[in-house]
């Protein structure tokens, strides 16, 4: 989809502007609460992220009441809702996919454990994910995306896919998995993604990608070819100005391909808000974040966290329209 038709798309309400366009950033269940937030003037709307289980209650019966409320909660705002379908947790405890994917053996238990390892310290598992390396539980996750897309799609702004990063120990692994097989997975669920929604945006989110830094797989590279090739959008769920990790991976990528993608939505998240400039020694700003953000990534939207400080105080003055 071209990028003029993107930013027409989601800008139509607020009239073109230069710099990024602030979205919150929050859970399902929690934008209610939020609702003052979301009436501020500067405040397009909202991305909310669901997790699998929460979607599909058993094979092909799917539940998207929640879905449906966040959607006519931003819509009596005047507000674009963003939809995240979460396939990968950080928490020991959370396994956030349909039971029948956890106990079929056809999907060989669905999730796979991701590693903290410290070190010479002894590896524990920190989240899982859901192994999208394996066919039968891809084409699941790609049986969801097509009935999200046959009730939301031209309804919600965008529908965004979680971030390239996961923590998986190939020596532990069992399970089919190897790091070409997980990248052709999130290239093929890209894919459908876009096929199946044909008016709303897709974004990826892309930061890191298992065994491999500064591009010595080419999985980054093949990353934003194929994005461009198809129409998808590309973004991440940290902006943290100038970060080393960052910008041995994703950052030059979205620096270099500036104008170039059919958009660019990156995020402010809780834990971005603790990182301090190592200039100032002070948090990051606002403004610091923004402007890294549009002068270096390119974004065209910031998914803010509702903690960001500058959510606390009175906006100053209502976009010009």
């Amino acid at each position: 989809m071209p990028r003029l038709f993107i930013t027409a798309l989601l800008l139509a309400s607020a009239g073109a502007q230069a710099a990024p366009q602030d979205y919150l950033y929050t859970g399902s269940g929690d934008l209610p609460r939020l609702n003052s937030l979301l009436q501020r003037p500067d405040i397009a709307g909202a991305q909310v992220v669901y997790n699998w289980k929460m979607l599909e209650t058993a094979p092909g019966v799917y539940d998207f009441s929640r879905i449906e409320a966040d959607l006519a909660l931003t819509r009596q705002s005047g507000k674009k809702l963003f939809i995240q379908i979460q396939d990968r947790f950080f928490a020991p405890d959370a396994r956030h996919l349909p039971d029948y994917l956890l106990q079929d053996p056809a999907y060989h238990g669905g999730l796979a454990p991701q590693w903290d390892n410290p070190g010479e310290g002894k590896a524990k598992a920190q989240g899982w994910v859901a192994m999208q390396w394996r066919e039968p539980v891809r084409l699941r996750y790609q049986a969801l995306l097509s009935a999200l897309a046959k009730a939301f799609d031209g309804r919600v702004a965008g529908v965004n896919l979680p971030e390239t990063a996961i923590d998986i120990d190939p020596k532990r692994q069992q399970d089919g998995f190897s790091c070409d097989a997980y990248f052709q997975a999130e290239l093929d669920n890209m894919r459908h993604a876009r096929r199946v929604f044909t008016h709303s945006a897709v974004v990826q989110y892309v930061n890191f990608w298992p065994c491999e830094w500064q591009n010595d797989h080419r999985y980054m590279s093949r990353l934003f070819a194929e994005a461009k090739a198809v129409g998808v959008g590309l973004g991440g769920p940290d902006v943290v100005p100038w970060k080393k990790g960052q910008m041995a991976n994703s950052y030059p990528f979205f620096h270099s391909n500036k104008g170039q993608l059919s958009l660019v939505a990156m995020a402010v998240q809780e834990p971005t808000l603790s990182y301090t400039n190592p200039k100032t020694g002070k948090p990051f700003t606002r403004q610091e974040f923004s402007r890294f953000a549009e002068d270096y990534l390119g974004a065209d939207i910031l998914f803010w966290s509702p903690d960001s400080p500058w959510l606390k105080r009175a906006p100053k003055h209502k976009p010009s329209s």
